[in-house]
């Protein structure tokens, strides 16, 4: 005789959940005598198979949260995104993404819209607080509706809210450390705009880091992405530079690209240091060395202070800075002689 649906269903999850059926009855039913990790397997298992949960187990919103991120073409930005999003969930808030990019929405129609409607916070992710040329009375006014708002990569000196960087500087030296241990002695640098704090911030590692290497500085400045590192790289090797510490992963990639176009070889006569360790990118041609930024540990950061802040018990507002750590993989090496 064909076992019915429900017992069906019942024997389904327990066998997903390596519990009793009776265990999952009592989950099912919301009641009492299951502890917090048998509980959370069974409704894992719940959603692996596909079933719906019971209306009176379905996680009511605490709220709804803003992340405003920039254009996602570089792949940190959907990784902070994803991570940050992740953490407001498991607190019960429903993150609304709003993503930039040229020419479309800005960052202050998203925050009208946003308050619209009626977000307990903001998370801002590279927005224009990383920008120094920027207005940054925005988020002053923020701060005084009052509304919890958090910075992640950008102090605003000043500004009454918690923000959550990594220690650009460090990140630098980091590069310009490993590339001398090489042998290399034309080290150069590229980035982005220097108006951004975290690039403000590179350069000054660098430079300090050079001058402890009793090395000359060369620097280079472009537009952020694959094109402008390769613009830039094509600069420094024309002054003969055969170590290249790179602003973000893919001006690296760029800056791959400009030497193999030249005939050079990566890291045979050249080599480049990323930044950022984003996603796929221990997968490129070669892989890339790169200063790796604990998304996760600054996203977990980011969403508990905003947290704090809605209940009442704001984190202090200061910078929290978070170390790189130098992931070491094939496009460094030796310097030739």
């Amino acid at each position: 005789m064909a076992m019915d649906a429900p017992r069906a269903r019942l024997a389904d999850i327990a066998k997903q959940a390596d519990v009793s059926e009776a265990t999952v009855s009592r989950v099912l039913n919301d009641r009492p005598g299951v502890s917090a990790d048998t509980r959370h397997a069974v409704l894992t298992a719940l959603d692996v198979l596909g079933y719906e949960r019971p209306e009176r187990l379905r996680k009511r919103s605490a709220g709804l949260v803003g992340l405003v991120t920039p254009e996602l073409e570089n792949p940190i930005f959907p990784l902070f995104a994803q991570v940050i999003e992740s953490a407001l969930s498991r607190h019960g808030y429903t993150p609304v993404l709003c993503t930039q990019t040229p020419g479309g929405v800005t960052e202050d129609e998203y925050i009208e819209m946003l308050l619209d409607r009626a977000v307990a916070g903001i998370i801002f992710v590279s927005g224009l607080h990383a920008d120094t040329t920027a207005d940054h009375d925005r988020y002053r006014k923020l701060i005084d509706r009052p509304l919890p708002i958090v910075m992640v990569t950008g102090l605003v000196p000043g500004l009454q809210a918690p923000c959550i960087s990594c220690d650009d500087a460090r990140a630098s030296e980091l590069a310009v450390d490993h590339l001398a241990s090489l042998g290399h002695t034309r080290i150069g640098f590229i980035s982005g705009p220097e108006r951004f704090t975290p690039v403000q911030r590179k350069i000054e590692g660098y430079r300090d880091a050079m001058a402890r290497h009793g090395l000359p500085a060369d620097i280079e400045l472009s537009l952020f992405g694959v094109e402008g590192g390769a613009a830039a790289t094509g600069r420094l090797l024309e002054r003969g530079v055969t170590g290249i510490v790179c602003g973000s992963d893919l001006m690296a990639l760029g800056a791959i690209r400009a030497a193999r176009s030249r005939g050079l070889t990566v890291p045979g006569d050249v080599s480049v240091v990323g930044y950022d360790d984003s996603p796929l990118i221990a997968f490129t041609d070669p892989p890339l060395t790169t200063l790796r930024q604990p998304v996760l540990q600054m996203s977990n950061a980011a969403a508990q202070s905003l947290i704090d802040a809605i209940n009442g018990q704001p984190s202090p507002h200061s910078e929290f800075l978070f170390p790189p750590e130098l992931v070491v993989r094939n496009s460094t090496g030796i310097a030739r002689r």
